[in-house]
């Protein structure tokens, strides 16, 4: 499917997708005693760009808990290789993403989802990562979120990495919090489109507010006092 052609979701997509959610996010919430701060951070309507850390594969279910809206989502273009697996994950809201490239139609894809008026999940960090510092951030986010003219929101997730490692092929029960920052929009100019400079400084304004959730998501995560945040 191309870009050009990149429809909304369907009444059966819609409903397939809150019924997985419901089973998905009930398993999650009660498997890792699910808490989540910063909701009132999420706009109730229109698109925006969620940008989680990433230290686990249970963090897509995780970040699908934040919102009962349909969210979108890229995943490795080998699941559609196969007929069934690809079918579920379209229906569940994903589109196929060629991993270590610059894939244009994914990005294509990425903008015509949020001018849709979908949230999108993009992680900026790109795959998984080990450790409680966040990783250089890719700038795709911040192009994506400033060409489809729409926020981004930083999501610390504490505590994912002890449900499931990085290398781990099994969960295990573990505390987990998620602490939603406050919404980050791109500068744009008069013309309506942001410079290299100004998806930089986006960028690294974002970095800031990530470590920052990532912080208080793993510290609330392991019951110590929030970090400070000066």
């Amino acid at each position: 499917m191309s870009a050009s052609n990149f429809a909304g979701p369907t009444r059966f997509e819609l409903v397939a997708y809150a019924v997985f959610r419901a089973v998905l996010c009930g398993f999650t919430r009660a498997f890792t005693r699910l808490t989540i701060e910063g909701s009132e951070h999420l706009p109730t309507s229109g698109a925006y760009v969620l940008a989680p850390v990433h230290r686990s594969y249970v963090d897509t279910p995780i970040t699908a808990c934040v919102t009962r809206r349909r969210i979108r989502f890229m995943g490795k273009q080998e699941v559609w290789e196969s007929r069934w697996a690809g079918w579920l994950a379209s229906t569940l809201g994903a589109f196929p993403v060629a991993r270590g490239t610059a894939d244009r139609e994914a990005l294509k894809r990425s903008i015509a989802t949020l001018e849709g008026g979908e949230p999108l999940v993009l992680f900026p960090e790109g795959e998984r990562k080990d450790g409680p510092i966040v990783q250089p951030l890719f700038d795709g986010a911040a192009f994506v979120a400033a060409k489809a003219g729409v926020p981004i929101i930083p999501i610390g997730i504490g505590g994912s990495a002890r449900v499931m490692p990085r290398r781990a092929k099994m969960i295990h029960p573990a505390k987990v919090c998620v602490v939603i920052g406050a919404p980050i929009f791109a500068e744009v100019g008069e013309s309506g489109r942001a410079s290299r400079a100004a998806i930089a400084a986006g960028t690294a304004e974002r970095s800031v507010e990530l470590q920052r959730m990532f912080d208080q998501a793993e510290a609330k995560s392991l019951g110590l006092p929030r970090p400070s945040t000066t």
